[in-house]
């Protein structure tokens, strides 16, 4: 019940900041901090199982692929509500709305499955560094996104005068590698916690694809800093990695959950 009224407020609210992107700048900066908030009461009420019979009681935690993808766009919302702040980013604004509303309905839909106690005390340190690293590549993939949109704009503006978009191309290639480098570490820590202190570690289908992830990331820093790689090149990539990435937890966790219906 806490879960169904959380998801339901949140993604209204994630709709009503859709509706009122680049039309109300301050109400939506607003409704947006609003629809963060409810989707973190969200998040906390899905993972400790809050209101269920045997949930939060210090013995199991709840998690999934929903609840994965739905704490990955938080936290990429969290550092746009901060980075907007200083950085003018208006091409992000609906679609980051709009996706909102999507991940709430979906982990409504898909609260996860009950996880016995961690087998090692780092082992939730290891989980959040693993989603640390979702959003952060999250976060690298909107400014990339970005990036070649205004590429594109730039391009097609040619010979009108200046660009119509409001940030400087340069900065943005700036913060889209910053994030990727950023999020690589993260792994990086991640996945040597995983292999030192998780007893459960074995070469599954999703430590198979983060690692894949890591390697294709690592490749993208290493091309830009020896090669000089960046535009196109660069950001394919990115979107490669990413998608690695996201296939070793929350795709891995969909298959199981949703098209095989098994818990483990």
């Amino acid at each position: 019940m806490f879960l169904a009224v959380l998801s339901v407020a949140g993604a209204l609210a994630y709709a009503a900041a859709a509706a009122w992107a680049h039309q109300r700048p301050r109400t939506w900066r607003l409704v947006l901090v609003l629809a963060w908030c409810l989707h973190l009461a969200a998040l906390v009420v899905d993972i400790a199982g809050i209101g269920s019979p045997s949930g939060f009681d210090g013995h199991a935690a709840r998690f999934g692929f929903a609840p994965s993808l739905s704490m990955t766009l938080w936290l990429v919302l969290g550092v746009y509500l901060i980075e907007s702040r200083f950085l003018p980013l208006p091409a992000a604004q609906r679609l980051l709305s709009l996706l909102g509303v999507a991940v709430m309905l979906v982990a409504w839909a898909f609260p996860g499955e009950y996880r016995p106690q961690a087998g090692s005390p780092l082992a939730p340190l290891h989980w959040a560094m693993g989603l640390a690293s979702y959003g952060l590549c999250g976060v690298a993939v909107m400014h990339a996104v970005m990036l070649n949109r205004a590429e594109r704009q730039m391009r097609s503006q040619k010979g009108q005068g200046a660009p119509a978009f409001g940030t400087p191309l340069l900065r943005l290639e700036r913060l889209t590698f910053q994030f990727v480098g950023a999020g690589v570490v993260v792994l990086s820590l991640a996945l040597l916690l995983g292999w030192a202190f998780t007893p459960q570690w074995r070469w599954d289908h999703k430590t198979l694809f983060a690692v894949l992830g890591w390697i294709v990331l690592t490749g993208l820093l290493t091309g830009r800093r020896v090669f000089g790689w960046r535009g196109r090149k660069a950001t394919r990539w990115l979107y490669f990695g990413a998608g690695l990435l996201l296939l070793s937890y929350a795709g891995s966790r969909f298959v199981l959950e949703v098209v095989l219906q098994r818990a483990h």
